[in-house]
Order: structure tokens, then sequence, then C-alpha cells
């Protein structure tokens, strides 16, 4: 008998489906729900992101000193990293202008009664926020921030402009020693990448209970019922994404000689799971080792994509600007031409000033309503619904991510073509 093997994808699509149902039951169960969700659901989702925080590190650390070294001298990474920097800035800027136009014409936040809507407690966001504003957050201070003064205190906070800065560093140097000396710390480097991608498949086993757990979770604790006063809103941030990845993206992509189409459907497991979960750190590695393998050189996609991370979050950008123009609706206030663009340049600037941070969304709209006059109250009424939305905007971080890599890999002349033909042949063949 045919032994049914059930993909990925599937399984953790079942468990999302399995999470909603049982996070429905846990949410009008409230005598099972507390002691469900802290000892079986939480814990679920926690093992599966921590195993994935586990080993980000040591594989990108691994991958872009190996990367570099073997790429050549430093004047090339510079180069790379010009390229890098200017194609995220002109990329968010646009997704920010994009979530600006969509919430001025659609205005999800005109007429909507705020004694309707449920608010939820942002004092966590709100001492986050006050933690970041005490320094002065601008590109003066995140160029210092790349530069970490105990590398060792950096790997163990997980701060990854700091490690992937000492990793380049490191790199060239390593890349300027001569080959017989560098030979046995570049197998080393090898053996370690090429350890934790397998390390990575057998984590990703444990992927469908983690997204069961975060679903069962979430939907346990807010239910559905939030979402109705706010779906005028959430069917435009949702609508904006698309348009950004099939429009935007997609015009990038065919200017630059890819399809968005083929990138979605070799991605498709890992959007699936980035969805799921909310957090596009689950589907690092797996991005990482995906576009290499579709042509991207080593030291592009160790280098891009860990700095994506942090520089080119399109879908955190586009939402936060659809946030501030929907809280100034639900307010009444009507914000002249000069003050939104105060509030792109306030954007642009505050979302790299703090890259990193957690519930960062939140952190960069409180840290930028007050430079416009908006309320920061206002962002009581969308917290609760904010997982529902960071799940899409997740999904666009890591479209938006990977198709960086292809294009400054273009962009630099080492696209391998025939990688591509391969991976593609493969994809049919599995079909």
């Amino acid at each position: 008998m045919k032994k049914i093997r059930i993909s990925l994808a599937w399984q953790i699509v079942i468990a999302l489906i399995l999470g909603v149902l049982v996070g429905s039951f846990l949410h009008y169960s409230p005598e099972y729900r507390e002691t469900l969700i802290n000892n079986l659901l939480s814990p679920l989702g926690a093992i599966f992101i921590n195993l994935i925080k586990m080993i980000v590190i040591p594989l990108v650390v691994s991958m872009l000193i190996l990367g570099i070294a073997n790429a050549s001298h430093g004047q090339n990474v510079g180069k790379l990293g010009f390229k890098t920097i200017v194609y995220f800035e002109v990329i968010t800027t646009v997704a920010i202008l994009v979530g600006l136009f969509a919430a001025n014409v659609f205005q999800p936040g005109a007429g909507i009664d705020m004694s309707s809507l449920t608010q939820t407690d942002i004092s966590q966001y709100q001492q986050t926020t006050q933690e970041v504003s005490s320094h002065s957050h601008g590109l003066v201070n995140t160029i210092l921030s790349l530069i970490p003064s105990n590398i060792f205190g950096s790997l163990t906070d997980g701060h990854m402009l700091p490690i992937i800065f000492f990793s380049v560093i490191f790199g060239v140097g390593l890349g300027s020693l001569a080959k017989e000396t560098k030979k046995p710390l570049i197998d080393v480097l090898h053996a370690i990448s090429e350890t934790m991608f397998k390390v990575t498949h057998m984590i990703m086993l444990f992927a469908p209970f983690g997204v069961f757990g975060l679903i069962a979770a979430t939907v346990a604790n807010f239910g559905f019922a939030s979402l109705l006063p706010l779906v005028k809103l959430a069917l435009l941030v949702y609508g904006a994404i698309f348009f950004f990845i099939f429009v935007i993206l997609g015009l990038v992509a065919k200017f630059c000689g890819f399809s968005i189409w083929e990138i979605i459907k070799i991605l498709k497991d890992e959007l699936i799971l980035s969805y799921s979960t909310a957090s596009s750190e689950t589907v690092l590695p797996r991005l990482m080792e995906k576009m290499e393998a579709y042509g991207a050189p080593k030291s592009i996609t160790s280098f891009v994509i860990p700095i994506g991370y942090s520089f080119n979050l399109d879908g955190s950008t586009l939402y936060q600007s659809i946030a501030a123009i929907f809280i100034a609706q639900l307010y009444g206030i009507d914000l002249t031409i000069t003050q939104q663009i105060i509030l792109v340049l306030t954007l642009m600037i505050t979302s790299k000033g703090i890259a990193g941070v957690p519930g960062v969304s939140f952190v960069v709209l409180l840290a930028t309503l007050g430079s416009v006059g908006i309320p920061l109250e206002g962002l009581a009424f969308i917290a609760g619904i904010d997982r529902i939305l960071d799940m899409a905007r997740t999904v666009l971080n890591v479209i938006g991510n990977s198709l960086a890599v292809l294009v400054i890999s273009k962009w630099e002349g080492k696209f391998d073509t025939e990688k591509q033909k391969d991976y593609q042949i493969e994809m049919k063949e599995a079909a």
C-alpha cells in the first residue's frame, strides 16, 4: 500500500484551520481557556519560535563570513552595501506612499463610532517607545549602532545589525589571507552552514505544531468580534498589500527578468508559515537556502536578506502609513499635504533607527504620530486586530526581501541563470 505523504504546506494549512477551530471553542469556553493557553498552546508556539531563533545567528554568521570571504576584496562589499541600501530606501518609500494613497482614497477611519470599538492595553509598547525615545534614533545613531563594542554581547542579545557588521569585517579580513591560511577556517564555516540547514529541516517538522499553538492562542484570546467594527481597515490593509505584491513588486520583478508568480510558487511553504506565525524570522534560514538554489550567489544572499530584515520591511511601513491616517480619520483630523510629507519622512527615519525592537510597528507608530498631532491613544483601538494585520504584512516582508536578493544579484551581474533553469526544471518535475 502506497504511503500518503502530506507536504509541509498542507500540514501548516491543516494546523492553521485546527488552530482557528480550537481557538474559537476556547474563546467561548473561559473555564478551559487560560489553562490550555498557558500550559499547552502558548508553549507550543514559543518552542517553535525559539527553535528558529536558536539557529538564525549561527546560520547568518557562517554564511555571511563565508560569502564575503569567497567574494573578493572589501571594495566590492562596499559597493554591494550601497546598492542594497539604495534599493531598500526606494522600495520602502514607495510602500509608505502606497499606504498613504490607499488610506486617503478609501478613508477606513471615516464614519466609525469610537464607542463601538474595543480598546486594548498598549502599555507594553508605550514603555518600549519611551526607552527608544530616550536615545536619538536617526541616521547617525543607526550607523553607530552597527558597530558592536562587544561582539559576544551582541550575539547574546541577538542584535542582528552589529552581528552583520562584524561578520562582514571578519569576512573581508579572512578573504584577504593567503589561500592555504584561510582554507581550514573556510571549510569549518562551510560545514557549519550546511549543518545549520540540516537542523533547519529538522526544526520544520515541528512547524505545524507551532502554528497550531500560535493561531489557537490568538483566536482564543481575541476571537473575531474585535475584527467586525474594523473590517474596512483590515480589508484595506490586505488589499494594499496584495496591490503592492502583484503590481509594484510584480513590475520590479518583470523589469529585472523575474516573475513574481514564480517567486511566490517557490516560497509557498515559507509564505504559509510566515503568515501563520506572523514572524518572518521563522523562514529566514529556508529563504536564504532557496534564493541561493534559485541562482543568487551566497555572498549576496547572506548579506542582503539579514539586512533586509531590519531595513526592508515593506509590509510594516505600508501598514504604518495606513494606520496613521486611519487614526487621524477616527478622530476627525484632516492632515494637510505638509503634515503627510512630515509623516513620510518621520516614518522613513524612525523605522530604520529602531529596527529589531519588539513590537516594532506599534513602537514606530507611537514614536511617529505625535509629530503630526495624531492622538497616541488611537492605537489602542487597533491593537486588538494587530495580529491579523501582522500576518499579512509579514508575507509582504518575506516576498520583498526575496525579490531584493534577486534584483541586487542581477544589478551586480552575478545572478546564475543556469541554476535558475535547473531549479525551474526541478519545480516542474515535482509538480
